[in-house]
């Protein structure tokens, strides 16, 4: 791998700037508190950083509704701190990498404030999505965040949101909404940016005249064919910058997902069937091998991910009876959590992922093991709790801000009693803290980093899963052995243990929920 493709195989961790670090006191983090905390991440062993959007914004939808991809909001810092930011990073080794939010903007945006001015029939309006007066929505749509995707204006007409009613689609065929996009994107690689994460990769084309659902029909705005050609434009301007596109591309088939990789496309995107499976071999092994076959044809490195901004938190999630990810059912209120059992799982998670061949990708706090937080109803913020009649208790539960001593203060939102455990501080020098074993097996995949493809062992015994790579540049074997069963096995024989995700049986094999990293 050279520098230029530092992409294929880096550790990237997710900064939700909000939640992250407070430089100023004022409950809200911010980038002085990222630049002091970037040693701290140096320190983790990561090679690069998102950050989630630092837009001036409303936070309708947590800086999701961009009102300027240009200016930083006020609450996080200016536009010379977040350049400074990227410097001083990138000092430490670090490289940053910005949130693009290309779908829609917030409706605090000047251009739909002067389309909203302007009245219907107004070519202002041509930049987004706007239909006229009807006594019913223009079509029969539900929107990411469930309900319908379609508000009124003062004026009586109609205007398309997939998301929240503040975030107003762009309509992405009219030449002035591609040019802007493409001038944003010099505008951050030009400051130092080494790439863009695309939100809602997938979603820009909307299909020609908005039609209503039919099954027989391909989605009308989910993977519509000309996307391909926006991103083959954005593709060009990364490659006389030097930057990497990764994209948020949330489709089941692998097929149609791995067509967002192809040489002219984007470069990597979020693989996002690994995260939604359960806490079973059987199914992680198929989304390994699934993944790896898919990403073959065109070349591009696989990427793994076991949360961000918009998941139940890895612990809690494999505290939970039936750990599948996202179906209402397994994140509604009370839901019985085992966080010990979710703990043990999510280190041995941990190992399994660091082992595999690609990009990983770490959400702030997953290095502490936090769980999520049930956020008291009056005080959630996040727009899905509304959208679903206050029946989804929404994503802020994975957003608290971080504890980095043992007596942290409520932020934004409201931190547990309980939160000083997990701090930064109290696990640092805790050799068995879940922070310790980040710390550990990220420099060893350095050291590890150009180990070869992985090759299964023991197929032959269902609740382990295992696997061994073989380092091309001097010949070293090494093996990850993840134990899913109620039985203690044996390791393989000749191996030196690198790392263990928790302890061992006194009689040294490996227990349930646990992981290895051996040395042939």
């Amino acid at each position: 791998m050279t520098s230029t493709e530092w992409w294929r195989s880096a550790a990237i961790y997710q900064v939700y700037v909000r939640s992250f670090a407070d430089g100023n006191g004022d409950g809200t983090g911010d980038l002085a508190g990222v630049r002091a905390r970037l040693p701290y991440l140096a320190g983790l062993g990561v090679d690069a950083l998102w950050f989630t959007p630092w837009y001036l914004s409303p936070l309708a939808d947590g800086g999701y509704d961009v009102a300027d991809y240009r200016t930083i909001d006020p609450a996080f810092g200016t536009l010379a701190e977040a350049e400074q930011l990227i410097a001083e990073a990138r000092a430490l080794g670090l490289r940053c990498i910005v949130d693009i939010v290309p779908n829609h903007v917030s409706d605090q945006h000047p251009w739909f404030k002067a389309a909203l001015a302007a009245g219907p029939g107004a070519p202002e309006r041509e930049l987004f999505h706007f239909r006229p007066h009807s006594p019913e929505p223009p079509n029969d749509w539900v929107g990411e965040f469930g309900g319908v995707p379609w508000s009124r204006t003062d004026d009586g007409e109609w205007y398309l949101h997939l998301f929240a009613p503040e975030q107003p689609d762009l309509n992405w065929t009219h030449p002035k909404v591609r040019q802007e996009h493409e001038d944003v994107l010099r505008f951050w690689f030009a400051r130092g940016a080494a790439g863009v994460r695309i939100d809602s990769a997938a979603l820009l084309a909307k299909a020609d005249g908005l039609p209503a659902m039919d099954p027989a029909r391909p989605h009308p705005f989910h993977d519509q064919p000309e996307v391909h050609d926006i991103y083959r434009s954005w593709r060009k301007i990364a490659e006389e910058c030097g930057a990497v596109l990764i994209g948020e591309v949330w489709l089941p088939d692998e097929e149609r997902f791995t067509r967002y990789l192809r040489p002219d496309e984007l470069h990597t995107a979020f693989n996002f069937d690994f995260l939604t499976r359960p806490w079973d071999p059987a199914e992680l092994w198929e989304s390994i091998e699934l993944t790896l076959s898919g990403h073959a044809p065109v070349g591009a490195p696989a990427t793994w991910v076991l949360a961000n901004h918009d998941v139940t938190r890895t612990v809690t999630r494999y505290g939970r009876a039936d750990d599948t990810g996202f179906a209402f059912d397994r994140k509604r209120f009370g839901v019985p959590t085992d966080l010990d059992l979710g703990t043990r799982r999510a280190r041995a998670a941990a190992l399994l992922t660091l082992a595999l061949p690609g990009s990983v990708y770490l959400y702030q706090g997953e290095e502490l093991g936090l769980p999520e937080v049930r956020i008291p109803r009056h005080l959630i913020q996040d727009p899905m709790h509304a959208r679903s009649g206050g029946a989804d208790p929404g994503r802020d539960g994975c957003r608290v801000p971080l504890p980095w001593d043992d007596t942290p203060r409520d932020g934004w939102l409201p931190a547990p009693p309980d939160w000083g455990s997990y701090a930064v501080e109290r696990q640092a020098d805790d050799p068995d803290s879940m922070l310790s074993l980040y710390r550990t097996a990220l420099l060893l995949r350095r050291t590890l980093g150009d180990a070869g493809p992985l090759r299964r062992l023991r197929p032959e015994e269902p609740r382990v899963l295992s696997f061994a790579r073989t380092s091309a540049r001097d010949g070293t074997t090494w093996i990850c052995l993840v134990n899913f069963g109620p039985d203690d096995v044996a390791l393989p024989a000749d191996t030196e243990l690198l790392l263990a995700s928790g302890p061992l049986s006194p009689r040294g094999r490996l227990p349930q929920d646990t992981a290895v990293w051996l040395r042939a």
